[in-house]
């Protein structure tokens, strides 16, 4: 089945609309701004990329070939002039912000980088879009990791709680909310560009090989024959599949291209709350989904780095208002992204599985 027939008005996203349009994407080279681009090259979009050149290998966007079907170029969003000049040139009705230096141990190690990635990089986008006549719709991806999020009472966070951050990668995704809101108010509130920022639970799904995350950290070690280490075995997550996510973004881009300006603002997108689980439930989930024979178990590691112990978002603003819920439970969510790793190994053809595996969740 192909995702450009009528099964997408099921999810909300008009084909006519996506048919033909111009989407810049940041950080396309990333897990989330592959499968995003991927998806938007399937809707027929004309997508542009400006991103670092992809970090591990093997890595989504090269086996996806997706330099082949979109215009990719190379940058990093700390290069402001060369950021603005690609999107002058490319002309976007739609930009996804997705650029970010995205782990929590990165930014505790390096936070000046993370900082100018994370919030002089959002600046950089904003900043570059208010020149650009053809843009009318930014979508600001930042994290469920914003809030302030000290006192580890496990309660919910919906878009009006304080954002936060204990650790610099969290406190960057907090001020390039901030960022978003200010330019949102100072610039285009009286525009005809909508800017909305989406906070998303901890993404999974086939073909991340990011390091420092579980997914790949698994399936590594599975593959190695060696132990999973986990450093927070217990911890509480809202785990989703990347479908989810990159779901609310179009939905958010289409609203904000077509002048709805309810959807200017911050959104939330997770699991229901009964669906979030710790990273050892997770971990025991997929390795069972992954019908692998390698022993492992979670070893805790012992380090100063403080991460919070349960994290859990309040999405009912996106179902309510964007008619956006999840489709998938925590256990068909792993069972999905595990099914596909299964596949890549087995020698599968990356663009056919993940055609299969979007089609699937889009019917």
């Amino acid at each position: 089945m192909d995702v450009r027939d009528g099964t997408m008005e099921a999810l909300g996203l008009d084909p006519a609309f996506w048919r033909g349009c111009r989407v810049f994407v940041t950080g396309h080279t990333g897990f989330k701004g592959a499968w995003l681009s991927f998806w938007l090259r399937e809707l027929g979009a004309v997508v542009c990329g400006y991103s670092l050149a992809p970090e591990t290998s093997p890595n989504l966007f090269s086996l996806l070939r997706l330099s082949e079907s979109m215009d990719s170029r190379l940058g990093d969003v700390r290069q402001a002039d060369l950021l603005a000049d690609a999107i002058a040139e490319f002309e976007p009705l739609v930009i996804v912000h997705l650029a970010a230096q995205a782990l929590v141990r990165r930014g505790y190690a390096d936070p000046l980088h993370t900082f100018a990635t994370n919030a002089m990089g959002t600046a950089g986008v904003l900043q570059a879009a208010r020149s650009c006549a053809s843009v009318r719709s930014i979508v600001v991806i930042t994290s469920d990791k914003c809030y302030a999020n000290e006192t580890a009472v496990g309660s919910p966070f919906n878009e009006d709680d304080p954002l936060g951050g204990y650790d610099p990668y969290s406190a960057s995704k907090a001020c390039a909310e901030i960022i978003t809101a200010a330019y949102r108010r100072s610039y285009f509130s009286q525009s005809t560009v909508v800017v909305a920022s989406a906070r998303a639970g901890n993404v999974i799904g086939g073909g991340d090989w990011s390091q420092d995350r579980l997914i790949p950290d698994v399936v590594r070690s599975v593959h190695a024959g060696l132990s999973v280490e986990l450093r927070n075995p217990d911890a509480i997550r809202p785990w989703q599949h990347v479908f989810e996510s990159l779901w609310g973004y179009l939905l958010l881009a289409q609203r904000g291209a077509a002048g709805d300006r309810s959807v200017a603002g911050a959104w939330n997108f997770g699991p229901d709350h009964g669906q979030s689980c710790s990273v050892s439930e997770v971990v025991e989930l997929f390795g069972r989904a992954l019908e692998t024979t390698t022993g492992w178990y979670p070893v805790a590691l012992r380090d100063a780095l403080h991460e919070a112990p349960a994290l859990l978002l309040d999405a009912s603003k996106a179902q309510r208002a964007l008619g956006w819920k999840p489709r998938l439970s925590t256990l068909q969510a792993v069972s999905l992204t595990a099914a596909w790793y299964r596949r890549f190994f087995k020698g599968d053809d990356v663009g056919e599985l993940c055609r299969e595996q979007l089609s699937a969740y889009v019917a």
